[in-house]
C-alpha cells in the first residue's frame, strides 16, 4: 500500500499545482468565469481539466492493485510511468510541444490499460 501512496500523493500535488496555476491566472486576468479571451487561461484550464480526467481513475487503480496484493514493483513501474506521462503531457500541452503531449498521453494510457488488465486478471483469479 505504501508504494501506491507515493503516486497518490505526487499526483494529488500535481492537481493542486495545476489548480493553483489556473486560480492565479484567473486572478491576474480578472476573469472568474470562462476565459475572457485569454488563451493562456484557456490552455491552463484545459491542462488542469485533462489531468483531472485521468488522474483519479489511475489513483483508484493503484490503490486497488496494492490492496489486491499486486507486487510493489508493478505499482512503482506503473506509477512512475503514469506520473512521468502526466508531467510530460502538462509540458507538451502548456508549451504547445506536440511530441511531448503525444508521448505524455501514451505514458498515461499504457499504464492505465496495463493496470486495468492486471486488476481484471487478479479479480478473476
Amino acid at each position: 500500500m505504501e508504494a501506491a501512496a507515493i503516486y497518490v500523493g505526487l499526483n494529488i500535488l500535481l492537481l493542486v499545482g495545476l489548480g493553483l496555476r489556473v486560480a492565479l491566472t484567473r486572478r491576474a486576468s480578472q476573469v472568474s468565469i470562462g476565459y475572457g479571451g485569454n488563451t493562456v487561461l484557456e490552455t491552463r484550464v484545459r491542462v488542469h481539466g485533462n489531468a483531472s480526467e485521468y488522474i483519479p481513475a489511475m489513483l483508484v487503480a493503484l490503490v486497488a492493485a496494492a490492496y489486491m496484493g499486486i507486487p510493489a514493483l508493478w505499482i512503482h513501474v506503473l506509477g512512475v510511468t503514469f506520473t512521468l506521462g502526466r508531467l510530460l503531457h502538462v509540458y507538451g500541452l502548456s508549451a504547445n510541444v506536440l511530441p511531448a503531449r503525444a508521448s505524455g498521453m501514451m505514458l498515461t494510457l499504457i499504464p492505465m490499460a496495463i493496470i486495468a488488465l492486471m486488476l481484471i486478471y487478479h479479480g478473476l483469479a
